[in-house]
């Protein structure tokens, strides 16, 4: 099995673009070159084909979340929706809701006109619940979504769900339509290559070590810009000052092997869907264009004081996990080797909700916090992101997350505790429900609770 090495989705790592080589002027510098970097430069230079953008990146294109996750361009929000409409209102959270599940057909047809080849099918989103206390949740998430204005989802019955995808002991299933299944680094590298092409300057092998009103400095020299985004998402917690602005938490996933055929016959998912389960400990995956399946989780949520993983390597232990959720699911992979091992971190915020926001007296922005849910989130940030730059009053400008403040996350070894006790308390509520409770167990609910998790 292949471990690390950033993620399976490289199936060999790219040459960096080069670095920075000394200081530089630019109109706006964008630190970070993940989606939320690359979308914002992307709709600047196609609002003002005079801007000077300047991105840089510590090590190259899509290197953090961006080429490292499931491959969900979904409409899942990055936030709570029921917090942010005390302080906007149901129609507020309604409208970014909408915002949402449009924005993935604009990274559709953006891929499309712009040539980028990401294997995209929109295939919607398939959810399972696999026994009554996970099809109690299925039913609410789904009313929850219906009350926030997300159309076309339905409730599946047991026999339909597995008509799609035949997974083990199904008892209820729900389907989206607001999702597609992608090849993450391949819209990240496409992305990255479209950006350059319209005349934004990238420089990778470049660590940003601060950032202050006009300047982003690095080892090799300082961008003077009068903007400048900050879009560093996971890695937020490596800059000065930033340890507690957002929790790393770490995700980990495995890809098998190419299914033979017979076995894709007995699985089903011919519409690609993109799949999950409403466990606490919940799974993610995909069939991925050449006949895998890629499967992810939270195996070891946390690292700590905020610590990174080493180019997505991973521990036996969390493999093995994996696996067997994979086996428990889908046991007809259980004679499929595993042929990659690989994690990354993204950004959660004390109050598990994103943000984006941009200070015009400083010139200082900002957007990420995704919680996860940040594919799609990325290209409405971006495009939010261009019009504060610019000084437009729009209806991005008016969404809910924009200027949205989450408090810093607890110190150590408070922040550790929290989130091992949180993750802990969910293993014991999906054990306690495997055992028959027809309801959700009360020690998810009191970790729901104390956390603020939506």
């Amino acid at each position: 099995m292949h471990n690390g090495a950033v993620s399976h989705w490289f199936s060999q790592l790219p040459t960096p673009r080069p670095a920075l080589p000394g200081d530089r002027d630019a109109d706006v510098c964008i630190v970070g070159a993940g989606y939320t970097g690359l979308w914002t430069a992307y709709y600047l230079k196609r609002a003002d084909p005079a801007l000077r953008v300047t991105v840089l990146e510590a090590r190259f294109a899509g290197f953090g979340a961006s080429g490292r996750n499931g491959g969900w361009l979904s409409g899942l929000p990055p936030g709570h929706r029921g917090l942010l409409a005390e302080t906007h209102g149901l129609d507020s959270v309604i409208a970014w809701q909408r915002m949402l599940d449009d924005a993935i057909d604009i990274v559709i047809d953006v891929a499309a006109a712009e040539g980028i080849d990401a294997d995209i099918v929109k295939g919607g989103s398939l959810d399972v619940a696999r026994g009554p206390a996970q099809a109690e949740r299925l039913r609410a998430a789904v009313d929850e979504d219906r009350r926030w204005g997300v159309e076309g989802v339905e409730i599946l019955t047991a026999a339909q769900t597995s008509a799609r995808i035949a997974v083990d002991g199904v008892t209820l299933g729900a389907f989206n339509p607001h999702c597609a299944r992608i090849q993450p680094a391949k819209l990240a590298r496409g992305l990255a290559d479209v950006v350059q092409r319209l005349g934004v300057t990238l420089y990778e092998q470049t660590t940003v070590t601060g950032i202050e009103p006009g300047r982003a400095h690095t080892p090799q020299g300082t961008v003077r810009a009068p903007v400048v985004i900050r879009a560093t998402e996971g890695f937020t917690a490596r800059m000065t000052g930033l340890r507690r602005r957002w929790l790393p938490m770490n995700s980990a996933m495995i890809a098998t092997e190419p299914l033979p055929q017979h076995l894709w016959d007995d699985i089903g998912w011919r519409g690609c869907e993109t799949l999950g389960d409403l466990a606490h400990g919940f799974f993610y995956a995909q069939r991925t264009a050449d006949g895998r399946i890629a499967l992810g989780g939270r195996a070891v949520p946390y690292r700590y004081g905020s610590r990174i993983d080493n180019d997505g390597a991973l521990g036996r232990d969390t493999v093995d996990h994996l696996t067997g959720v994979l086996h428990t699911a889908l046991p007809q992979t259980r004679g499929v080797p595993v042929a990659h091992g690989w994690c990354g971190v993204l950004a959660v915020p004390r109050d598990w909700s994103a943000t984006v926001r941009f200070d015009p007296a400083t010139g200082l922005g900002e957007a990420g916090g995704y919680v996860g849910h940040g594919v799609t989130a990325t290209n409405l940030a971006g495009r939010t992101l261009t019009d504060l730059v610019l000084k437009r009053h729009t209806d991005l400008t008016a969404l809910p997350w924009v200027d949205h403040r989450s408090k810093p996350w607890e110190p150590e070894p408070l922040r550790w505790l929290g989130v091992r006790g949180l993750y802990s308390a969910y293993k014991l509520a999906d054990r306690h429900e495997a055992r028959g409770r027809h309801t959700t167990s009360p020690v998810a609910r009191v970790a729901d609770r104390i956390t603020g998790r939506p």
